[in-house]
Protein backbone atom coordinates (compact mmCIF):
# COMPACT_ATOMS: atom_id res chain seq x y z
CA UNK A 1 0.00 0.00 0.00
CA UNK A 2 3.06 2.63 0.80
CA UNK A 3 4.60 1.41 -2.38
CA UNK A 4 1.51 2.50 -4.29
CA UNK A 5 0.96 5.74 -2.24
CA UNK A 6 4.75 6.33 -3.49
CA UNK A 7 4.19 5.47 -6.99
CA UNK A 8 0.95 7.43 -7.12
CA UNK A 9 2.37 10.30 -5.52
CA UNK A 10 5.74 10.26 -8.41
CA UNK A 11 3.39 9.74 -11.26
CA UNK A 12 1.48 13.00 -9.60
CA UNK A 13 4.80 15.01 -9.03
CA UNK A 14 5.73 14.35 -12.77
CA UNK A 15 2.43 15.25 -13.98
CA UNK A 16 2.17 18.57 -12.06
CA UNK A 17 6.15 19.26 -13.38
CA UNK A 18 5.19 18.47 -17.29
CA UNK A 19 2.03 21.17 -16.88
CA UNK A 20 4.29 23.50 -15.78
CA UNK A 21 6.63 22.82 -18.86
CA UNK A 22 4.06 23.17 -21.14
CA UNK A 23 1.83 25.79 -19.98
CA UNK A 24 2.80 29.42 -21.42
CA UNK A 25 0.89 32.62 -21.21
CA UNK A 26 1.29 35.14 -23.55
CA UNK A 27 0.16 38.59 -23.06
CA UNK A 28 -1.70 40.92 -25.46
CA UNK A 29 1.25 42.97 -26.30
CA UNK A 30 3.57 40.39 -26.51
CA UNK A 31 4.69 37.42 -29.01
CA UNK A 32 5.87 34.40 -28.42
CA UNK A 33 9.13 32.80 -30.55
CA UNK A 34 8.84 29.22 -30.59
CA UNK A 35 12.04 27.35 -31.15
CA UNK A 36 11.06 23.30 -31.56
CA UNK A 37 14.38 21.49 -31.26
CA UNK A 38 16.20 24.23 -32.41
CA UNK A 39 14.38 25.70 -35.43
CA UNK A 40 12.01 28.59 -36.05
CA UNK A 41 8.97 28.59 -38.10
CA UNK A 42 6.86 31.02 -39.32
CA UNK A 43 4.32 28.80 -37.83
CA UNK A 44 6.23 28.97 -34.09
CA UNK A 45 4.95 32.70 -33.76
CA UNK A 46 2.62 32.58 -30.67
CA UNK A 47 -0.28 35.26 -30.45
CA UNK A 48 -1.75 36.02 -27.05
CA UNK A 49 -3.29 33.55 -24.97
CA UNK A 50 -2.80 30.83 -23.17
CA UNK A 51 -0.48 28.69 -25.39
CA UNK A 52 0.55 24.45 -24.61
CA UNK A 53 4.34 23.49 -25.54
CA UNK A 54 5.99 20.01 -25.78
CA UNK A 55 8.25 19.71 -23.13
CA UNK A 56 11.88 19.64 -23.08
CA UNK A 57 11.36 19.98 -27.48
CA UNK A 58 9.75 23.54 -27.21
CA UNK A 59 11.43 26.39 -25.95
CA UNK A 60 9.59 30.08 -26.08
CA UNK A 61 11.15 33.51 -26.18
CA UNK A 62 8.49 36.42 -25.75
CA UNK A 63 9.11 39.71 -27.19
CA UNK A 64 7.69 42.98 -26.41
CA UNK A 65 6.35 44.77 -29.08
CA UNK A 66 5.05 48.26 -27.50
CA UNK A 67 6.92 51.47 -28.28
CA UNK A 68 10.20 51.50 -26.56
CA UNK A 69 11.09 55.12 -25.41
CA UNK A 70 14.52 55.09 -25.07
CA UNK A 71 17.11 57.92 -23.59
CA UNK A 72 19.87 58.34 -25.28
CA UNK A 73 23.32 59.39 -23.08
CA UNK A 74 24.58 62.59 -23.67
CA UNK A 75 27.27 62.56 -26.47
CA UNK A 76 30.19 64.35 -27.02
CA UNK A 77 29.90 66.18 -30.89
CA UNK A 78 32.45 68.08 -32.46
CA UNK A 79 30.41 70.41 -34.66
CA UNK A 80 31.56 71.19 -38.66
CA UNK A 81 32.57 75.00 -36.97
CA UNK A 82 34.55 72.94 -34.52
CA UNK A 83 32.67 73.69 -31.62
CA UNK A 84 32.55 70.87 -29.05
CA UNK A 85 28.69 70.53 -27.51
CA UNK A 86 26.83 67.58 -25.45
CA UNK A 87 23.71 66.49 -27.28
CA UNK A 88 21.41 63.59 -25.53
CA UNK A 89 18.20 62.18 -27.72
CA UNK A 90 15.37 60.34 -27.36
CA UNK A 91 14.51 57.69 -29.56
CA UNK A 92 11.02 55.45 -29.85
CA UNK A 93 11.04 52.13 -31.43
CA UNK A 94 9.12 48.94 -31.42
CA UNK A 95 9.56 45.49 -32.81
CA UNK A 96 7.84 45.31 -36.11
CA UNK A 97 8.90 41.29 -36.54
CA UNK A 98 9.55 38.76 -33.53
CA UNK A 99 11.28 36.47 -35.43
CA UNK A 100 13.87 38.01 -36.85
CA UNK A 101 14.26 40.77 -33.75
CA UNK A 102 15.14 37.17 -32.08
CA UNK A 103 17.20 35.14 -35.00
CA UNK A 104 19.44 38.09 -36.52
CA UNK A 105 20.15 40.74 -33.41
CA UNK A 106 21.46 39.11 -30.05
CA UNK A 107 19.95 42.14 -27.58
CA UNK A 108 18.07 44.75 -29.80
CA UNK A 109 17.78 47.14 -27.45
CA UNK A 110 20.95 47.47 -26.82
CA UNK A 111 21.81 46.98 -30.44
CA UNK A 112 19.62 50.23 -31.27
CA UNK A 113 20.78 52.17 -28.68
CA UNK A 114 24.75 51.86 -29.98
CA UNK A 115 23.73 52.57 -33.27
CA UNK A 116 21.49 55.64 -32.44
CA UNK A 117 24.56 56.95 -30.39
CA UNK A 118 26.97 56.54 -33.19
CA UNK A 119 24.12 58.05 -36.16
CA UNK A 120 24.04 61.16 -33.69
CA UNK A 121 27.83 61.96 -33.39
CA UNK A 122 28.44 61.48 -37.31
CA UNK A 123 25.03 63.75 -38.36
CA UNK A 124 25.72 65.95 -35.79
CA UNK A 125 29.09 66.26 -36.75
CA UNK A 126 28.05 67.19 -40.39
CA UNK A 127 26.06 70.55 -39.26
CA UNK A 128 27.28 73.49 -38.13
CA UNK A 129 26.04 75.23 -34.61
CA UNK A 130 23.85 77.72 -35.69
CA UNK A 131 21.86 74.60 -38.12
CA UNK A 132 21.53 72.32 -34.88
CA UNK A 133 20.47 74.74 -32.63
CA UNK A 134 17.86 76.09 -35.58
CA UNK A 135 16.73 72.86 -37.64
CA UNK A 136 16.00 70.30 -34.45
CA UNK A 137 12.85 68.86 -36.30
CA UNK A 138 14.88 68.44 -39.53
CA UNK A 139 17.90 66.69 -37.88
CA UNK A 140 15.99 64.63 -36.10
CA UNK A 141 13.75 63.37 -39.14
CA UNK A 142 17.60 62.44 -40.69
CA UNK A 143 18.34 60.87 -37.68
CA UNK A 144 15.10 58.46 -37.60
CA UNK A 145 15.48 57.85 -41.65
CA UNK A 146 18.82 56.71 -41.09
CA UNK A 147 18.47 54.09 -37.95
CA UNK A 148 15.37 53.12 -39.13
CA UNK A 149 16.87 51.63 -42.71
CA UNK A 150 20.09 50.26 -40.51
CA UNK A 151 17.29 48.21 -38.19
CA UNK A 152 15.02 47.46 -40.29
CA UNK A 153 16.72 44.37 -41.07
CA UNK A 154 16.56 43.44 -37.31
CA UNK A 155 12.73 43.95 -37.19
CA UNK A 156 12.93 47.22 -35.28
CA UNK A 157 10.94 49.77 -36.45
CA UNK A 158 11.82 53.20 -35.54
CA UNK A 159 9.33 56.08 -35.25
CA UNK A 160 10.96 59.15 -34.26
CA UNK A 161 14.38 60.55 -32.73
CA UNK A 162 14.09 63.90 -30.75
CA UNK A 163 17.21 66.01 -29.30
CA UNK A 164 16.02 66.78 -26.06
CA UNK A 165 18.65 68.72 -24.75
CA UNK A 166 22.19 70.72 -26.46
CA UNK A 167 24.43 71.28 -23.70
CA UNK A 168 26.91 74.34 -25.08
CA UNK A 169 30.50 75.65 -23.34
CA UNK A 170 30.15 78.30 -20.73
CA UNK A 171 32.25 80.64 -23.17
CA UNK A 172 29.66 79.50 -26.53
CA UNK A 173 27.24 80.61 -23.92
CA UNK A 174 29.04 84.49 -23.58
CA UNK A 175 29.62 84.72 -27.04
CA UNK A 176 26.57 83.98 -27.94
CA UNK A 177 24.90 86.38 -25.57
CA UNK A 178 27.20 89.23 -27.07
CA UNK A 179 26.10 88.38 -30.14
CA UNK A 180 22.04 88.62 -29.70
CA UNK A 181 22.42 92.12 -27.38
CA UNK A 182 24.47 93.36 -30.37
CA UNK A 183 21.83 92.15 -32.88
CA UNK A 184 18.96 94.00 -30.73
CA UNK A 185 21.29 97.20 -30.79
CA UNK A 186 21.85 96.94 -34.52
CA UNK A 187 17.87 96.75 -34.86
CA UNK A 188 16.86 99.39 -32.47
CA UNK A 189 19.50 101.62 -33.90
CA UNK A 190 17.60 100.69 -37.63
CA UNK A 191 14.63 101.61 -36.23
CA UNK A 192 15.26 104.65 -35.24
CA UNK A 193 17.25 105.71 -38.60
CA UNK A 194 14.05 104.45 -39.94
CA UNK A 195 11.85 106.76 -37.29
CA UNK A 196 14.15 110.01 -38.29
CA UNK A 197 14.20 109.32 -41.86
CA UNK A 198 10.26 109.42 -42.37
CA UNK A 199 9.67 112.48 -39.60
CA UNK A 200 11.98 114.45 -41.64
CA UNK A 201 9.88 113.83 -44.73
CA UNK A 202 6.79 114.81 -42.69
CA UNK A 203 8.52 118.17 -42.33
CA UNK A 204 9.51 118.81 -45.28
CA UNK A 205 6.21 118.53 -46.49
CA UNK A 206 5.52 120.73 -43.74
CA UNK A 207 7.58 123.79 -44.65
CA UNK A 208 6.74 123.08 -48.41
CA UNK A 209 3.05 123.58 -47.29
CA UNK A 210 3.70 126.52 -44.90
CA UNK A 211 5.89 128.06 -47.50
CA UNK A 212 2.96 128.55 -50.09
CA UNK A 213 0.75 130.30 -47.15
CA UNK A 214 2.67 133.12 -45.48
CA UNK A 215 -0.02 133.17 -43.28
CA UNK A 216 0.16 129.60 -42.20
CA UNK A 217 3.38 131.00 -40.67
CA UNK A 218 1.72 133.74 -38.21
CA UNK A 219 -0.79 131.13 -37.44
CA UNK A 220 1.66 128.56 -36.33
CA UNK A 221 3.51 131.63 -34.11
CA UNK A 222 0.38 131.97 -32.22
CA UNK A 223 0.24 128.23 -32.04
CA UNK A 224 3.11 127.82 -30.64
CA UNK A 225 2.81 131.20 -28.29
CA UNK A 226 -0.71 129.88 -26.80
CA UNK A 227 1.13 126.04 -26.04
CA UNK A 228 3.77 128.09 -24.13
CA UNK A 229 0.92 130.41 -22.58
CA UNK A 230 -0.39 127.46 -20.75
CA UNK A 231 2.90 126.15 -19.35
CA UNK A 232 4.26 127.15 -15.88
CA UNK A 233 7.14 129.63 -17.75
CA UNK A 234 8.09 133.34 -17.55
CA UNK A 235 10.20 132.71 -20.47
CA UNK A 236 8.47 133.72 -23.73
CA UNK A 237 10.29 133.23 -27.54
CA UNK A 238 8.91 135.13 -30.56
CA UNK A 239 10.18 133.87 -33.39
CA UNK A 240 11.58 135.77 -36.31
CA UNK A 241 11.35 135.05 -39.95
CA UNK A 242 15.02 134.65 -41.53
CA UNK A 243 13.69 136.87 -44.70
CA UNK A 244 13.14 139.85 -41.91
CA UNK A 245 16.86 139.71 -40.58
CA UNK A 246 17.78 139.37 -44.75
CA UNK A 247 16.41 142.40 -45.09
CA UNK A 248 17.63 144.32 -42.08
CA UNK A 249 21.57 143.12 -42.89
CA UNK A 250 21.04 144.27 -46.51
CA UNK A 251 19.48 147.85 -45.03
CA UNK A 252 22.79 148.06 -43.05
CA UNK A 253 25.58 146.96 -45.54
CA UNK A 254 23.65 149.76 -48.52
CA UNK A 255 24.20 152.75 -45.35
CA UNK A 256 27.86 151.18 -45.04
CA UNK A 257 28.23 151.47 -48.49
CA UNK A 258 26.59 155.09 -49.00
Amino acid sequence: METFIGSLGLVLFVFVFVIAKSVRIVNEYERGVVFRLGRVSSENVKGPGLRLLIPFIDRMIKIDLRTVTHDVPPQEVITKDNVTIKVNAVIYFNVMNPTDAVLKIANHYVATSLYAQTTLRNILGQHELDEILAERDKIGASLQTIIDEATDAWGIKVSAVEIKDIELPDNMRRAMARQAEAERERRAKIIAAEGELQASAKLQEAAEMLARTPSAMQLRYLQTLVEIGTQNSTTIVFPLPIDLLTALKTAVNAVRAG
